[in-house]
């Protein structure tokens, strides 16, 4: 079963992200705040990472994004945030995806099915 942290300082988002995965199969795990995120973000241990880029500070998960980028380079990291304005930050070209929030989790959850997909193939390419 992949498991997959969704960083994110809002409670009721976080809750919402986690029934819907866990609805369709994944085990998922919650995290409020930079710190939370880091404990949790072990190599090997989590398979995707959702990730809102205003955590404590406007800039904070641009700073989570690039500490986790240079702790596991290869965990696909989808990009969750209500403001479109960051594609033009250089960072967020560190994430697979970047996603805008949206009351409809269809994208959300077929680019975390996609992006998963993708991460089977590479390993499984790895092991022939």
């Amino acid at each position: 079963m992949f498991k997959i942290l969704i960083v994110d300082d809002e409670e009721d988002i976080r809750f919402l992200y986690r029934k819907e995965l866990e609805s369709i199969g994944y085990q998922a795990v919650t995290a409020g705040t930079i710190e939370q995120a880091k404990e949790m973000f072990m190599p090997g241990g989590i398979d995707l990472v959702i990730l809102d880029l205003k955590l404590t500070t406007p800039d904070s998960g641009l700073e989570v994004l690039r500490w986790m980028r240079q702790t596991e380079s290869t965990t696909p990291i989808i990009i969750n945030s209500a403001y479109p304005n960051y594609k033009t930050d250089f960072t967020t070209w560190l994430a697979n995806e970047y996603l805008v929030k949206s009351g409809d989790l269809n994208e959300l959850t077929s680019t975390v099915a996609r992006l998963l997909e993708q991460k089977t193939e590479k390993t499984t390419d790895k092991k022939d």
